[in-house]
């Protein structure tokens, strides 16, 4: 019995690093996502006042 004990400890330990290692992982994903979006919403911006720029120099 002793041995199922261990057996089932070192499962319940490898599903459980399993779920750890997946979570960083999507979290890694998630962080670049972000990282993604707030470099587009810079680009956007950048686009957007290029326009205002040029305009400003027939002013």
């Amino acid at each position: 019995m002793l041995r199922s004990s261990k057996l089932s400890d070192v499962i319940e330990s490898s599903v459980g690093n399993l779920v750890d290692a997946d979570l960083a992982k999507e979290s890694a994903k998630l962080q670049a996502l972000q990282v993604k979006q707030q470099l587009g919403i810079q680009a956007l911006s950048i686009a957007n006042q290029a326009p205002q720029a040029i305009m400003s120099l027939f002013r």
